[in-house]
């Protein structure tokens, strides 16, 4: 680790990762600095009872041939994962007892949705042109075409998703249908911008994917690229300091007393955590330190995971949003009963027909949690423990109307709070989705990856787009910021 490096990185969940596997690939000396005993952020795993659990991580859109996505993985040697896909009709959403799906492919889903709704077939068909739109946007960004793209960028984040869905349809179940499958995101009428709505359903209608085992098979592929190419992940090395002079940093200081020097930089953190880093002094003006330190964090999520008994349940190769009443906007906006749940089934490793493990998620605001913020794990005690019971029963219940027998098939019961994901990501206030994105304040909340200081640039959920694929597409932006964007395209167009 002696020597100067080219690049570093600090942290190492999916962005972090991604940035490192694609610049080291392209020549440059990386190190990734993590300050957890294992790397992968969100793609982490735990073990209980001879299974593996995922931290974060249940399925992923655009991953079919021809896709930037595609490219990108297999240029990782990520598509060499034991993906699955999922049914044509991978998303189900029960509200109040009636199920609507989602199918994969954008006339599939107009039609399958237009029989429920004949009346709105063609505002569905104007919708589905809309997502389609907002899919090859993300390639007209990367190409920086600023004259074909500048005015649909500003309308995407502009226009608030929930007034632009009351606009369109006039049927106020098919405006719940369409945001039911949407707790793959944070439904906030005030600020939701249709830019985040659209990028969270449009790659997954072009094509939806599980993964065979857990989600820290991403994780180990890339950290094994990594080093294939002469870079390096470190463990338990956290940066307490990032720090430098004349408008540059220079080196990363960690809690152990190591220092590691390069000549750029790549934070994967918060964007207020990486400005906590950087030395106070010339290097950040006080007005972006308190701008990044200002910014709103998306809600957290609750997840219920069952191991089921043997031969208990079958395996459903789908996703079922289950809400108990219209009204799914405000789901998980109050501390009222669970109003709605993504019942998610891992895919079993065994190829059998029977499922092992669900995992159930409700949105669950950090207010909730607030009480025991300051708290050990151990600390918190009867209270904090009753909330999640509660939670997780209530959970169970809502998927018991699709799973039959749900209840009396769970052999083990697992949970986790936002309290959970802080603790084990390092996510502040365990946001599920990073900053908030508001369609008021388009430029606030619209990160850059280039930051004041020259050579520190950003990554990560927090800045564009979260998930799996918007963090894909966060990386390739981060990187051409490096590299160049003719670099990156040559990525791309390996696949076509």
């Amino acid at each position: 680790m002696s020597g100067r490096h080219d690049v570093i990185i600090v942290g190492s969940g999916l962005g972090g990762l991604l940035c490192a596997g694609i610049l080291s690939r392209a020549g440059l000396d990386v190190l990734v600095l993590e300050q957890g005993a294992q790397p992968g952020g969100c793609l982490q795993t735990y073990r209980r009872h001879g299974l593996d659990f995922d931290t974060g991580f249940h399925y992923i859109g655009g991953l079919n041939e021809g896709t930037p996505m595609h490219a990108v993985f297999r240029h990782l040697g990520l598509t060499a994962l034991p993906w699955v896909r999922m049914d044509e009709l991978f998303d189900r959403v029960t509200i109040g007892g009636r199920t609507f799906a989602f199918a994969q492919g954008y006339d599939r889903f107009v039609q399958t949705l237009a029989d429920d709704f004949p009346a709105e077939r063609a505002a569905l068909g104007q919708y589905a042109r809309l997502l389609q739109q907002a899919s090859a946007h993300e390639l007209d960004l990367l190409a920086n075409n600023r004259e074909a793209d500048a005015s649909f960028t500003e309308y995407l984040m502009e226009t608030n998703a929930w007034q632009y869905l009351h606009a369109t349809f006039r049927d106020p179940l098919l405006i719940d249908v369409l945001s039911g499958a949407a707790l793959k995101m944070e439904l906030r009428q005030e600020t939701l911008p249709l830019f985040t709505f659209a990028h969270g359903h449009s790659s997954y209608l072009e094509s939806s994917w599980r993964l065979k085992g857990g989600a820290s098979q991403l994780a180990d592929t890339l950290v094994r690229g990594i080093r294939a190419q002469g870079g390096e992940v470190l463990c338990n090395a956290q940066v307490t300091a990032l720090a430098g002079h004349g408008g540059r940093l220079a080196s990363a200081r960690c809690a152990n007393g190591e220092e590691y020097e390069a000549s750029h930089f790549i934070s994967s953190l918060h964007p207020a955590t990486t400005c906590a880093l950087v030395e106070p002094g010339q290097l950040l003006r006080p007005a972006y330190r308190r701008r990044m330190a200002a910014l709103q964090n998306t809600c957290g999520m609750f997840t219920t995971s069952l191991v089921l008994k043997p031969q208990a349940v079958e395996y459903f190769n789908h996703n079922h949003y289950v809400y108990a009443r219209p009204g799914v906007w405000t789901c998980g906006r109050t501390e009222g009963p669970v109003g709605g749940v993504l019942v998610s089934c891992r895919a079993p490793e065994d190829g059998g027909p029977y499922a092992r493990q669900i995992d159930l998620l409700t949105p669950l605001p950090w207010q909730q949690c607030r009480p025991w913020q300051d708290t050990r794990v151990s600390h918190r005690g009867e209270d904090y423990q009753a909330l999640k019971a509660r939670l997780a029963d209530e959970c169970i219940a809502l998927a018991g109307q699709v799973v039959p027998g749900l209840r009396d098939a769970v052999e083990h019961i697992y949970t986790s709070s936002p309290l959970t994901y802080r603790d084990y990501t390092g996510t502040p206030q365990g946001s599920a989705y990073g900053v908030r994105k508001d369609c008021g304040n388009a430029l606030g909340t619209l990160l850059s990856v280039r930051t004041p200081i020259d050579n520190l640039l950003l990554t990560g959920q927090s800045l564009m787009l979260h998930g799996v694929h918007g963090m894909t597409m966060t990386a390739l932006f981060t990187c051409a910021a490096l590299l160049g964007r003719e670099r990156i395209w040559k990525i791309i167009k390996e696949e076509k």
